[in-house]
């Protein structure tokens, strides 16, 4: 298949005004956060709701998925469900981002802006959903197949969705952070797989990116310990050839630097007091 190319974009998709913003709406960037990184009781519980409610968004716009539709039109079907359930997209107007959820196809690592690409037979599309509702984040990604899709790509897809799995296993107080990464990329090394250096998971609460990163390989640097009440990502990017990437124009679009094809899994956390709790389930 040929290498990915920029669309067109559609206008800027507007949330009705009732609906609260995102402090860092409006602005070039969010204010840093300086709050802990575990939470209140209170504060997980409206994460299970900002959680639930980006998943089914995230599960109304995968229904459509289909060759011949173009990733502005699960955009558009995302940004509906979040509104109509009075949510606001935390991806709009983050940084600039000019849409309410990523797609990225293909080679696309990470960040692809929805726009008139049309999703083609064989395709392979992960689509990120962030959730703000209640003054909270919950965040998560998948990564589906678009009609027919060859063996190679399919593994891919199965394998990093069991690297995510593993890397959610892993999570347990006392433990340092790193330990999810190791467990991810030592699942990934038996495939060959590359595994994205430079995006991470991230802590997440009343910020989208709290400033603690979770790596999904092993970093020696990485020694947070987890405590429960603690809440951030996993999200593993794994790639069939170089983990290295190159930057579209645009700022955002994240591609494989020898554009090979890549997949990425993600769900909201918070650590318990023996494991995980997944946050984002539908």
């Amino acid at each position: 298949m040929s290498p990915l190319v920029p669309g067109t974009l559609s206008p800027t998709r507007s949330v009705p005004a009732h609906i609260p913003r995102p402090e860092y709406v409006g602005r070039k960037g969010p204010a840093p956060y300086e709050g802990p990184e575990v939470q209140s009781a209170e504060t997980i519980e409206k994460m299970r709701i900002a959680g639930r409610i980006a998943a089914r968004a995230m599960d109304a716009a995968a229904a459509a998925i289909a060759p011949g539709v173009t990733t502005d039109e699960l955009d558009r079907i995302a940004h509906a469900y979040m509104c109509d359930h009075d949510a606001y997209p935390s991806d709009l107007g983050y940084r600039g981002f000019p849409k309410s959820i990523c797609t990225s196809v293909n080679e696309v690592i990470c960040h692809g802006i929805p726009d008139s690409t049309v999703l083609q037979d064989g395709d392979i599309v992960n689509l990120d959903v962030t959730v703000f509702i209640h003054g909270v984040h919950g965040d998560l990604n998948a990564t589906y197949l678009v009609g027919d899709v060859d063996e190679e790509s399919k593994l891919l897809v199965e394998r990093t969705r069991e690297a995510t799995r593993r890397g959610i296993a892993a999570v347990k107080p006392g433990r340092q952070i790193n330990v999810i990464g190791r467990v991810i990329e030592s699942y990934a090394k038996r495939f060959d797989y590359g595994v994205v250096r430079d995006f991470t998971g991230h802590g997440i609460n009343t910020s989208f990116h709290s400033g603690l990163i979770v790596p999904h390989y092993d970093s020696p640097y990485a020694t947070t310990v987890m405590q429960p009440g603690m809440t951030f990502t996993i999200e593993p990017m794994l790639t069939l050839g170089t983990y290295q990437h190159d930057m579209w124009a645009d700022g955002w679009t994240v591609v494989t630097k020898d554009r090979k094809r890549t997949a990425q899994f993600e769900h909201t956390m918070v650590v318990t007091e023996d494991g995980a709790e997944v946050l984002t389930l539908p």
